[in-house]
C-alpha cells in the first residue's frame, strides 16, 4: 500500500510527493484544520511486517519530536494509516543544499552562512542524546527567506539508546557521506560520525566534488574505511591552505585525530575560513563535472588524481600577451615528446626471429584448460554437497581453492577474462570449505571487474554475512538486488541477515520472494547451501515470531 495524490491520511491530504528513499517516502499534504502545509514521511510497507517496530518507531519519535531548535526541521506528531506510521513534518519552501549546489560553486562566505547553523543544530542535537547519522546536502534545507534546517532526524539512531532502534533495522547513511565507522557498522557511534559526514559536506562545498567517487556503493564505503582522503589542494589548487588542513583534520579515519564535537569543529572552520581569502573558490572539478546528486545515482566514473582531473580557473587568468608563449612551450613540449619517442623506437632491441612477437600468446592459450578442469573439480564438489556429503565436500573445495590462487600466483600475465573466471572459482571454493575471509578479497576484485554484475555482490554479501558484518553484508545485497530485483539468492541472503537480527517475518516474507522453501533451496549454488547450513537460516527458523 502507498498514498496516493488527493488521498487523505488522517487529518492530511495527499498533495504531491516530494521524494523517496529506500526506507521513507516523503508528501506535501494540506491540513485543513490548521490551514497550512505540512510534510509527512511515510515508513516503507515492509517496516509493519515487524510486530515490535510500531514501539520503537513511537519511542523515537516521541524522543525526536523534542527537538527544539531553530535550525532543525520540528516534528509535529506521528501516526499510522493501515499499519503504515509517518512522521508529520514542518513544510519547508524553498531548496535543498544538493539542488543549490548543482547550480554551481558558492562564495566562501555563503559556504560560512550555510554551515554555522547546520552545526548548531548537529550540536544542539548531540546535546539531547541524538545523532543524526545521515548529515548531507539533500538534508539541508535552504528557504526562499535564507533560512537554513537540518531535516531528517526522524529516522535517527538515540545515542544513548542501549536496545534496537529502528535505525540498526535498515542501513543509515548515505555511502558518499557516510563515517568509516559508521560503514563498518560499529555499534558505539558518537557525535565524531557527524563530524566526519558534516567535514564530507564541506569538502563537497569547497573542492568541488565529494572526496571518494566510484561505481559502486561498497567501492565507495571501502575508500571511506581504508583509502586515503584525496588531498583537496591537489585537486582544487585554488583552495587555501588553512582550509586544507581544517578538512584533513575533520575527515580523519580515526576518530580520535577528528575534532571531538562539532562546536570545536565550527570553531576551527570559522578560524580557517577568517584566514582564507573570502571569495569564489572554484572547485576544479565543476569545470566540466556537474554536481549531481551523488547519494541517489551510482557516482560517474571520473579521474581521482591530480594529472588526470579537469583544469582550474586558474589558466584562464593568463594574460593576452602570454598566450604567444604558451603556444611556442606548448609546441616545443610536442616537439619533445616526438623525438623521444623516436629514440625510444630506435633504441628498442629488433626482434631474434621473425616469429618472436608471437611468443606472449600461448601463455593465455594454455591457462584456459587449467581453469576448465578447476571449473569441473568445482563442480564434482557441488555434486558431493547434493550428495548429502558435506565434509567430503569441503576438503574438495579447499583443495580447488588452493590450485585456484597457485594458478593465478604464477601466472600474472593472465588475461582479464581469465583473472575473472579464477576469482569467481577461488571465492566460491574458500567459501564453502568455510574461509570467508579468504573468499572476500577474490569477490571485491570481482565487484569490480564487474560491476554491473549481481553475482559478483552476492558473493561478497555472503563473505561479509559469514564474519558477521551485518550492516555491511545487507548494503552489498541491496546492491545485488539493485542489479536484478528478482535474484533468488539475494532474498535468500536476506532472509538469513533478518534472522540473524531477531526478524524472523520480514525474513519469512525474503524466503517468499525467493520462491523459498526447503525444496525450492535445492536450486540454489552448492556454496550457497552450506552457508545456509553453517548460519542456520532455513525457511523453517523464519516462522517463529
Amino acid at each position: 500500500m502507498t498514498f496516493a495524490i488527493g488521498e487523505n491520511v488522517g487529518p492530511y491530504r495527499i498533495i504531491e510527493q516530494l521524494g523517496s528513499g529506500g526506507m521513507a517516502t516523503v508528501f506535501k499534504t494540506y491540513h485543513a484544520a490548521l490551514d497550512r502545509y505540512v510534510a509527512i514521511k511515510v515508513l516503507h510497507p515492509a517496516f509493519k511486517q515487524d510486530p515490535n517496530f510500531l514501539s520503537r518507531f513511537q519511542r523515537e519519535a516521541r524522543i525526536v519530536a523534542r527537538l527544539d531548535h531553530p535550525h532543525i526541521v520540528p516534528v509535529y506528531d506521528f501516526s499510522e494509516a493501515g499499519g503504515q506510521p509517518y512522521l508529520v513534518m514542518r513544510y519547508i519552501e524553498g531548496e535543498t543544499l544538493k539542488a543549490r549546489l548543482a547550480k554551481g560553486a558558492l562564495p566562501l562566505a555563503e559556504v560560512t552562512r550555510i554551515i554555522k547553523p547546520v552545526a548548531e543544530a548537529l550540536a544542539y542535537a548531540h546535546s539531547q542524546g541524538v545523532l543524526h547519522r545521515d548529515v548531507k546536502p539533500s538534508n539541508i534545507l535552504l528557504t526562499n527567506a535564507g533560512g537554513v534546517f537540518l531535516a531528517d532526524f526522524g529516522l535517527a539512531r538515540m545515542a544513548q539508546a542501549g536496545e534496537s532502534t529502528l535505525s540498526q533495522d535498515s542501513l543509515l547513511g548515505t555511502p558518499q557521506y557516510i563515517s568509516p565507522e559508521q560503514a563498518r557498522g560499529d555499534a558505539n557511534l558518537d557525535a565524531r560520525t557527524d563530524v566526519y559526514s558534516l567535514g564530507v559536506v564541506l569538502y563537497e562545498l569547497l573542492v568541488g566534488r565529494v572526496p571518494y567517487q566510484a561505481d559502486t556503493p561498497y567501492a565507495v564505503i571501502h575508500d571511506h574505511i581504508y583509502s586515503a582522503l584525496p588531498l583537496p589542494r591537489s585537486i582544487n589548487p585554488a583552495l587555501p591552505e588553512p582550509l586544507e588542513r581544517f578538512l584533513l583534520k575533520a575527515l580523519s579515519k580515526e576518530r580520535d585525530d577528528r575534532y571531538t564535537n562539532v562546536a570545536e569543529m565550527l570553531a576551527a572552520f570559522e578560524q580557517a575560513a577568517r584566514s582564507s581569502t573570502p571569495t569564489l573558490i572554484e572547485p576544479a572539478a565543476s569545470v566540466t563535472i556537474p554536481l549531481v546528486p551523488p547519494e541517489e545515482t551510482a557516482p560517474a566514473t571520473v579521474a581521482t588524481t591530480p594529472l588526470a582531473s579537469p583544469p582550474t580557473v586558474m589558466p584562464v587568468q593568463e594574460k593576452p600577451k602570454s598566450r604567444r608563449k604558451l603556444w611556442a612551450g606548448l609546441g616545443i613540449a610536442a616537439a619533445l615528446v616526438v623525438v623521444v619517442a623516436a629514440v625510444l623506437l630506435l633504441t628498442q632491441p629488433a626482434p631474434a626471429t621473425p616469429l618472436q612477437p608471437l611468443a606472449p600468446q600461448p601463455p593465455p592459450q594454455s591457462l584456459q584448460p587449467q581453469i576448465d578442469q578447476l571449473r569441473q573439480q568445482l563442480a564434482d564438489a557441488g555434486n558431493l554437497v547434493n550428495q548429502g556429503q558435506p565434509d567430503r565436500a569441503r576438503d574438495a573445495f579447499l583443495q580447488v581453492a588452493k590450485s585456484a590462487e597457485q594458478l593465478a600466483q604464477s601466472n600474472p600475465g593472465a588475461s582479464d577474462d581469465q583473472i575473472t573466471q579464477l576469482d569467481a572459482i577461488t571465492g566460491e571454493s574458500w567459501m564453502a570449505a568455510g574461509k570467508p575471509e579468504r573468499a572476500q578479497p577474490h569477490f571485491e576484485h570481482l565487484t569490480q571487474l564487474l560491476s554491473n554484475k549481481p553475482e559478483p555482490f552476492i558473493g561478497l554479501a555472503a563473505a561479509q554475512l559469514a564474519q558477521g558484518h551485518l550492516d555491511a553484508a545487507g548494503r552489498t545485497v541491496d546492491t545485488a538486488l539493485a542489479l536484478d530485483p528478482k535474484l533468488a539468492s539475494a532474498h535468500v541472503l536476506r532472509a538469513c541477515l533478518l534472522i540473524k537480527q531477531g526478524h524472523p517475518l520480514l525474513a519469512a516474507n525474503e524466503f517468499k520472494l525467493a520462491s523459498g522453501s526447503d525444496n525450492k533451496l535445492l536450486m540454489l549454488a552448492p556454496w550457497v547451501k552450506l552457508l545456509i547450513a553453517d548460519l542456520d537460516c532455513r525457511p523453517a527458523n523464519a516462522t517463529q515470531p
